[in-house]
């Protein structure tokens, strides 16, 4: 008896101790984790695929970031070969999307005359906005990488210059330009500023106070009133920007923009009218009046707010950078100078993705 005692007296005491270092393993695992200098966990980031420049480039090397989503990965495609084309420095394009579209990705990046870019593919885990984000219950939908900006550091770790740029962007002109953006002491971001820009003298009259900081921001919350931010401040674009990474980890941003987007889940901080992305509230508030301004022709926008033509032809031909922010995109059934975008659209070798509109509706140049 006293022998059988024992051996449940061993047994209860080594699964006890079993226990114990399972626990303290979770621990250390996630004490390691915490301390993880890319500071967020849900972003895995996947080999490159080797590419080798088939021309020689500058050495300097040019991170740029931009989100791919299936649904508008054509956009990216196009995006990033006309960046390409019209630069002689090495960039390495970060491409982030969601895991089910790294396949297709590859392929059409492998498989096309875009063989070439240099890139690296990162696998975006919708995980890390639980608790930061409102699904909007009428559409029920949520577009995760809308919000990878905010984690530049952790996309491009060991740079300490980024460029942002959406995927319904042109480049037509050298890259390294935007780049060399000059950024005040202190600021961790370079935007273009809505209301003293080209394109908004041009394009937006009569939009109202969209396009300052009431358009965005629920001045009736108490929150908002306590940063005695003024409600008719110029807003700005963060389609496109240019990131001092450096500045950015000092004063972690990231961490501020995750604070105002739990807040805003539970206090509703974000105005009802808004009709923007809901990503640029919080960067209204972190970067109030601490940002630097990027030259109005590297964001020449709203060219997706109506099907049709705002600019003139000589003015779109004059833009560093098109962008068709807005509803009507130039893959999609309707767009303005969507012959423009189309000369940088490289074909899907798998056919997934198509143009909307049929090629005898496209624009013809002017």
């Amino acid at each position: 008896v006293n022998i059988s005692i024992l051996i449940v007296a061993v047994v209860i005491f080594l699964l006890v101790l079993h226990h114990n270092f399972l626990g303290l393993s979770d621990f250390l695992r996630r004490e390691l984790s915490d301390s993880n200098p890319l500071g967020l966990q849900p972003v895995d980031f996947i080999p490159a695929v080797p590419q080798r420049l088939t021309e020689e480039r500058n050495e300097k090397e040019i991170s740029v970031v931009i989100a791919a989503s299936d649904e508008r990965l054509g956009g990216a495609i196009a995006a990033m070969n006309s960046i390409y084309h019209h630069t002689r420095s090495n960039v390495v394009f970060h491409i982030v999307t969601l895991n089910d579209t790294v396949d297709h990705l590859r392929l059409w990046l492998s498989n096309t005359a875009l063989k070439n870019l240099r890139y690296r593919i990162l696998d975006f885990d919708p995980r890390v906005l639980e608790g930061k984000v409102q699904v909007d219950q009428k559409e029920n939908t949520l577009k995760p990488l809308t919000f990878a900006r905010f984690y530049l550091p952790s996309l491009v770790p060991h740079a300490e210059k980024a460029i942002y740029v959406d995927d319904d962007v042109i480049v037509q002109d050298d890259i390294l330009e935007l780049y060399n953006t000059p950024l005040k002491p202190g600021h961790a971001a370079a935007f273009s500023d809505d209301c003293d820009s080209t394109t908004n003298k041009v394009a937006v009259r009569g939009v109202g106070n969209q396009y300052n900081y009431i358009g965005f921001l629920n001045y009736k919350k108490e929150a908002i009133r306590k940063l005695a931010m003024k409600a008719n401040t110029c807003s700005f674009n963060p389609g496109v920007f240019v990131a001092n990474l450096t500045e950015w980890k000092l004063q972690n941003i990231t961490k501020q923009l995750e604070k105002w987007m739990a807040l805003n889940v539970v206090e509703e901080l974000y105005s009802k009218t808004l009709a923007g992305s809901i990503t640029t509230p919080p960067l209204l508030i972190v970067f109030y009046r601490q940002h630097s301004s990027i030259d109005p022709m590297w964001n020449v926008r709203h060219l997706g707010s109506s099907a049709g033509k705002r600019y003139s032809p000589q003015f779109v031909k004059a833009a560093k950078l098109l962008h068709w922010n807005g509803h009507f995109k130039p893959w999609g059934r309707t767009a303005s100078y969507a012959e423009v975008w189309e000369k940088w659209y490289v074909p899907d070798p798998t056919g997934k993705f198509s143009l909307i509109r049929r090629h005898s509706e496209a624009y013809e140049a002017k």
